[in-house]
């Protein structure tokens, strides 16, 4: 996903309709350190910072049902990476003022996009949503850049510090009955040629803000069967009867009774939100 972030800067800094000295640039992703001697006029990219915006983190899993199946998706990472942006040109009679010729270029036209166009976004960030957010030349960026220069081995240099934060999902939909997932034909051995249907139900508990409860139990109050929900707050039980029955559900100091019904009507499911 990385990767994908630069090469969507490349497909910014590369695009058609540039001025011509960048344009005619050659685009580096390298660190700059000494002896950095580019053999023609290039514009560098260097990946120097990744870390999580704690300030934007979701808590909130999000829940989809479709189909008697109930997809839970888990908070992705939202990250941002900084890259330092130098100028380093090469055969003009005055270098200094050609390397701010091109850092003004860059500086213009990165600051176009705050949100960066679906057009130039790349492989796994074509379609996220939120959108990439870019922001170019900030305050805090850099504190101290003499600092940078000296650890990359190489001298103060005028530069340029692009962020883009992206959404990094770290784990992988979760799919689970929202309801009945089977049931059980069992024949008694007391009385030949009669059967029992079994059911198995599943349902999820949530807190009052809608997010998963973990280590609740769930008891059938009239068949004493009982289980914990999982992290995701999934609960699944087995070897029901079909009937009327109460779901309890306690975690702490907070217990909710709901009446059901196995199997479950059309249109309803086993979910309890406790409040």
């Amino acid at each position: 996903m990385i990767r994908d972030l630069s090469e969507t800067l490349q497909a910014l800094l590369t695009q058609p309709g540039l001025p011509p000295e960048l344009a005619a640039a050659v685009l580096n992703f390298d660190r700059p350190q000494d002896p950095f001697n580019p053999p023609q006029t290039t514009v560098d990219v260097f990946l120097f910072d990744i870390r999580e915006r704690v300030d934007l983190r979701f808590t909130e899993y999000e829940i989809t049902k479709t189909n008697q199946q109930a997809t839970l998706s888990r908070p992705p990472l939202r990250v941002v990476c900084s890259y330092l942006i130098t100028a380093w040109p090469v055969g003009e009679p005055d270098l200094a003022f050609a390397e701010h010729r091109l850092l003004s270029q860059v500086l213009q036209l990165l600051s176009r996009f705050p949100l960066i166009p679906d057009a130039f976004l790349q492989g796994s960030l074509i379609g996220q949503e939120p959108p990439v957010q870019l922001q170019i030349a900030h305050p805090d960026d850099m504190r101290n850049a003499a600092e940078f220069w000296a650890a990359v081995g190489n001298r103060l240099r005028a530069s340029i510090v692009a962020a883009a934060t992206i959404t990094m999902p770290i784990f992988p939909d979760e799919t689970y009955p929202v309801v009945i997932s089977d049931d059980k034909a069992i024949q008694q051995t007391n009385v030949p040629g009669s059967t029992a249907e079994l059911f198995r139900i599943g349902g999820h508990v949530t807190d009052a803000a809608n997010l998963p409860v973990a280590g609740a139990a769930v008891l059938i109050v009239e068949r004493g069967r009982t289980t914990t929900t999982d992290s995701a707050g999934v609960f699944i039980l087995s070897a029901l009867p079909a009937g009327s029955f109460t779901l309890r559900v306690t975690f702490g100091a907070t217990t909710k009774d709901v009446p059901i019904t196995i199997p479950a009507p059309v249109g309803s499911n086993y979910d309890v939100q406790l409040t």
